[in-house]
């Protein structure tokens, strides 16, 4: 009986140390493997990833691997965690994966005067209603308020970039910074005492520290930004391009947006805005020019051989009634054409570049007659890939690929106005709403995650926005 006991207790032992033994080898199995795999910092793993490369490339069960502010690689999810490791993961099955949109022109600081006055003309708003509250309004703390509310409202819609024209725009771009978003960000100069700057000598002094102070920014590209030719003369026009030159900036400008700047133009210059921009040589492959509402056959081809790029606001120019910018012409001409919101107050009201996707496909579609005038495809390259062209800025952004910056968000698909989906472009530009985007990445960095803003105090910056509108209100009495 002792003899039978010894041996269970034997073969105990020994099955103890075989497991033991098992344990041990694929642990070290596994410990290998990993050791194997390169380290980096972010893995976005199991979802649809919409390159919009060259090749508009679409990854099903895809990943993304992110080594500092850059993506290193991407391709099928199983070959890729078997190269990779990182001690960050985000798992994006059954989402769609997009690099992070492009807003192409707005003036965020503006949030700040959303529904101040609607319903006028373009001109009628600006020197009746938006310049006279300004002047009131806008200081540096104000600027500041602002943009933190914008920087919010864009990071939940999925905007990873953004070009702003605006009035301390230090301020904007340090806002901007903190939120950890990225930017092209234009100091406005006009022809009148503006809120920041009372002379034209001290717009340019203010605009030179800026420019020299965010020189080489990760996030920010600082820009001289003349508001228009209807605001500025032409020294003020070139002063601005010169500044701009000088330090290998961009330049931002409205161009072309509506009837009475053309009609004035033709009446002072004796011809159109564009042409009297290239004229006087301002346009160049360093300019954004948005709006471009009434550009002709002649005009398009300047703009394609000067390869400016080109800003469609279709919510804009529609509550404006200002008109509509030949897109289909200005892309088959050449054009780079992205996508913009305009400011968020009296020609647009919101930030979300999601809709103008909608609308600016649909505004083509209408004005044309023609249903296959502007496709869904066209305007997503239009949100993504395009706008970083109109930007000029499409070495780093606009597309999902191994060396570019990692901007990227994370679409759900479990709404009821996400399924069925047949094609992923046309529910991106029909279907889906910026509320649908859940995570969004910024340079390699989780800005929100699972639709909370990781990177802006939001409760403190609405209860300011509120208490603005009060004095806002009470300053235009």
């Amino acid at each position: 009986m002792e003899n039978r006991n010894w041996m269970r207790k034997s073969h105990s032992w020994q099955a103890v140390a075989l497991v033991s033994v098992f344990h041990f080898l694929f642990s070290a199995g596994l410990h290998a493997q990993t050791a194997k795999k390169e380290k980096v910092d972010l893995l976005v793993s199991g979802g649809t990833i919409v390159t919009m490369d060259g090749q508009r490339r679409i990854v099903e069960d895809g990943a993304v691997v992110v080594k500092g502010d850059a993506i290193l690689a991407l391709g099928p999810r199983a070959e890729i965690e078997s190269k990779y490791a990182a001690p960050q993961t985000i798992n994006a099955k059954g989402k769609l994966v997009l690099p992070g949109f492009i807003n192409g022109h707005t003036h965020v600081p503006m949030t700040l005067f959303r529904g101040l006055h609607d319903d006028v003309t373009l001109d009628e708003w600006l020197r009746k209603y938006i310049f006279p509250a300004e002047a009131k309004n806008v200081t540096e703390e104000f600027v500041r308020w602002g943009t933190r509310l914008a920087a919010a409202e864009q990071i939940r819609a999925g905007v990873t970039t953004f070009a702003d024209m605006y009035y301390f725009e230090d301020a904007v771009a340090e806002e901007t910074k903190a939120a950890g978003m990225r930017g092209v960000l234009g100091e406005t100069f006009i022809d009148f005492p503006a809120p920041d700057n009372k002379s034209n000598a001290a717009m340019l002094e203010y605009t030179e520290k800026f420019l020299k102070k965010w020189q080489n920014d990760p996030l920010i590209h600082p820009a001289p930004a003349p508001h228009s030719i209807y605001t500025c003369s032409q020294k003020t026009l070139q002063d601005a391009a010169a500044l701009a030159r000088k330090y290998n900036a961009p330049i931002l400008i409205h161009v072309a947006e509506m009837k009475k700047e053309l009609d004035d133009s033709r009446g002072q210059n004796g011809t159109t805005p564009v042409q009297y921009l290239d004229k006087i040589g301002i346009l160049g492959p360093d300019v954004v020019a948005a709006h471009c509402i009434f550009v002709d056959e002649t005009d398009r081809k300047i703009l394609a051989q000067r390869k400016v790029g080109c800003v469609h606001n279709p919510s804009s120019n529609m509550m404006l009634a200002s008109g509509v910018s030949p897109v289909p012409e200005m892309r088959a001409a050449g054009v780079a054409v992205g996508l913009g919101t305009d400011g968020p107050a009296g020609s647009n009201n919101d930030l979300n570049l999601m809709e103008e996707m909608d609308l600016a496909a649909k505004l083509g579609k209408i004005t044309k007659s023609n249903p296959l005038a502007l496709g869904a495809k066209a305007v997503v390259e239009m949100a993504t890939i395009d706008g970083a062209r109109a930007l000029h800025m499409e070495k780093e952004i606009g597309s999902l690929e191994a060396g570019k910056k990692a901007d990227l968000i994370l679409i759900g698909l479990d709404a009821p106005n996400a399924v069925p989906m047949y094609d992923v472009y046309a529910q991106l530009a029909y279907a889906l709403k910026g509320s649908d985007v859940e995570t969004v990445v910024i340079g390699g960095r989780v800005v929100m995650r699972d639709r909370k803003v990781l990177t802006v105090d939001e409760a403190s910056v609405i209860a300011k926005a509120r208490e603005y509108k009060n004095k806002i209100e009470a300053s235009l009495k």
